[in-house]
């Protein structure tokens, strides 16, 4: 379903693996999001920064430090920001308990719905088993992946040339490689395991840049996505419904009214 793209109102979103400071980084899309979509809950899971990018080489354009800004209104403006860093950010994991301009920082959450549905919130790459027991070749993949969205990017340039829409080179490939779609459904019955030792009725992760949402052995599994490539949200309604909104690709010169957002997976 298209729906417009007209301020709208949410009680709680949770967005992750925006990836400030690489050129990969959606910002200027992100920016648009933020600012026709309010809530009462604001949650960061994890990979806000680029800490392993940054490391390398600095890369900081004026939009990535408006991102920042734009949160940081936010919470003026009475918003309740929680950020749960991730391993890309995990410097951030030094300061769990601490509040920075109004956000706190902890190492994972509990939301409660509207409709009473417990959720816990954690990034997910402590269920990655590449990052949490070989850290050098998730960095080695973290490399190739950067390849693989600068490719992207020109790949959408001569696309969004020649009139058509917007197309994730990386998505499609972790949906055709039979180890990639293993490694994903792996990943989601972990934590799904977790959180029913937790004793919740669902999660909300991010880390696999792999937006989804669906039960799993009574849990309710969501991934919010990515700011990379899905450009998506997870988003809960005043009444406790949950929706996956994905941010349109839209070429840049195209106006507000024109703009679109796809919106799937509702529970």
């Amino acid at each position: 379903m298209m729906l417009d793209t007209a301020t709208a109102k949410y009680r709680a979103i949770w967005i992750s693996d925006i990836h400030l400071g690489t050129k990969g980084c959606q910002a200027g899309k992100l920016l648009d999001f933020l600012k026709k979509n309010e809530s009462d809950y604001l949650y960061l899971v994890g990979d806000i920064i680029d800490g392993w990018r940054l490391k390398k080489s600095w890369y900081w354009p004026q939009e990535h430090n408006d991102v920042v800004q734009k949160i940081l209104r936010k919470v003026r403006k009475g918003c309740k920001v929680t950020y749960v860093p991730g391993n890309h950010d995990e410097f951030a994991r030094e300061y769990v308990d601490h509040h920075f301009g109004g956000v706190e920082v902890v190492d994972k959450a509990i939301h409660e719905t509207a409709a009473g549905r417990r959720l816990l919130i954690l990034h997910g790459d402590e269920f990655d088993v590449v990052v949490r027991y070989a850290k050098w070749l998730a960095l080695l993949g973290d490399g190739a992946y950067t390849v693989l969205l600068v490719l992207n990017n020109w790949l959408n340039r001569i696309r969004e040339k020649l009139g058509y829409p917007y197309w994730s080179l990386s998505s499609y490939l972790k949906l055709k490689v039979k180890n990639a779609v293993q490694f994903i459904a792996e990943y989601e019955t972990a934590i799904a395991k977790a959180a029913a030792h937790e004793g919740v009725d669902g999660v909300v992760c991010g880390h696999i840049h792999h937006a989804e949402m669906r039960e799993i052995d009574g849990i309710l599994y969501c991934n919010d996505g990515d700011w990379v490539e899905s450009c998506s949200a997870l988003v809960e309604h005043y009444d406790g419904r949950l929706e996956l909104v994905y941010w349109a690709h839209q070429p840049a010169t195209q106006s507000d009214s024109q703009k679109k957002a796809e919106i799937a997976c509702v529970y």
